[in-house]
């Protein structure tokens, strides 16, 4: 590991930057990725905590998983239309990244993707997002909206577990599933719509929302797990 590396020029000739290859570089401040460059392996830049701004070229069509775990420095990051999944723990712990556009490229959400993500305060995903793993968005405290497209049809387990400032959220009429703690502890949310679509409200699904004051649970819900609204 060079944790003393500050800075690196990757030349033009370079076509992949394998896992872990710049994992645990504390001191890397920043870093150009030229567009020969078609790959980005897993954990590439994993624990690299100085790391305040990375471009990813348009050739790049995956960011791997954990390949920015870590990266508590980095407030932004532009995410290029090439790419078509983010794959698990791409961004978790990326406390200072405020903000981040997610391309209409993109199918796919890995789990935890965005876990701890502190900072983040808003967040767009576009219509060809079909798949948002579990606890995506757990621990995204500064998270205070958030838009579903209605591409989705099951908010899985924790996907916003821990999103204490998230006050709404619409929920399409293509979910069939509200997962186990999806909105667990999300204490500020003090409304939701449940649409008819939903057959199946999961555990703690809604557990510690201290702020939820009323609730429409639609005819077409037909299982509602333990402490699915525990603490409310």
């Amino acid at each position: 590991r060079c944790s003393s590396l500050a800075s690196i020029n990757i030349p033009d000739s370079v076509t992949e930057i394998g896992s872990s290859a710049f994992g645990g570089c504390s001191s890397l401040v920043s870093i150009n990725i030229p567009d020969s460059v078609t790959e980005i392996g897993s954990r590439a830049f994993d624990g690299c905590s100085c790391l305040g701004s990375v471009n990813i070229p348009d050739s790049v069509t995956k960011i791997e998983s954990s390949t920015f775990r870590g990266c508590c420095s980095l407030a932004s990051i532009n995410i290029p239309d090439s790419v078509t999944e983010i794959e698990s723990y791409a961004f978790e712990g990326c406390s200072s990244l405020e903000s981040i556009n997610i391309p209409d490229s993109v199918t796919e959400i890995g789990s935890r993707a965005f876990d701890d993500c502190s900072s983040l305060g808003s967040i767009n995903i576009p219509d060809s997002v079909t798949k948002i793993r579990s606890s995506a968005f757990s621990g995204c405290s500064s998270l205070k909206s958030i838009r579903m497209p209605d591409s989705v049809t099951k908010i899985e387990s924790s996907i916003f577990s821990g999103c204490s400032s998230l006050a709404s959220i619409n929920i399409p009429d293509s979910v069939t599933e509200i997962g186990s703690s999806a909105f667990d502890s999300c204490s500020s949310l003090a409304s939701i719509n449940i649409p008819d679509s939903v057959t199946k409200i999961g555990s703690s699904a809604f557990d510690s929302c201290s702020s939820l004051e009323s609730i429409n649970i639609p005819d077409s819900v037909t299982r509602i797990g333990s402490s699915a609204f525990g603490g409310c």
